[in-house]
């Protein structure tokens, strides 16, 4: 299994409008570019799924395995002989809200989808966790 992960601390923003940021998925296009749209079916809550279209990329199904409001969740999408596993944590320290992405890929062909996914994914955070702090303070 692949695991790469990145944190930020910050006290400009709660884990209420981290939580309110992400939970509505079919805006998440209006402030992630790197998103041409995105559906969610039902709640934003563990079992559900949600439709993603990457820009340059296939859309693809991705499920809520687990959600913990104003916590964490976990978003899984499945691909040929492969997994990846999108973690998110808010959790509060002293420092200011910490706010963790883990990225998992599993599977025979695992190697395949770090390469073609997820490391772009990964290479991104940094910059797409700022970007989300800015947009969620405005909540």
């Amino acid at each position: 299994m692949w695991i790469r992960s990145h944190s930020v601390t910050t006290q400009e923003v709660t884990k209420e409008q981290l939580w309110q940021l992400f939970a509505d998925v079919d805006n998440w296009a209006a402030w992630d570019e790197g998103v041409e749209y995105a559906k969610l079916e039902g709640k934003f809550e563990k079992g559900a799924f949600f439709t993603l279209k990457p820009k340059g990329g296939p859309k693809v199904k991705i499920q809520l395995i687990e959600t913990t409001k104003n916590k964490s969740f976990t978003d899984m999408t499945r691909f040929p002989m492969g997994r990846m596993y999108g973690e998110h944590t808010f959790e509060e320290t002293t420092e200011g809200l910490r706010i963790t992405t883990t990225m998992k890929v599993e599977g025979l062909l695992g190697f395949f989808w770090r390469k073609v996914v997820a490391q772009s994914i990964v290479d991104a955070l940094p910059t797409e966790m700022l970007h989300q702090i800015q947009v969620a303070k405005k909540l």
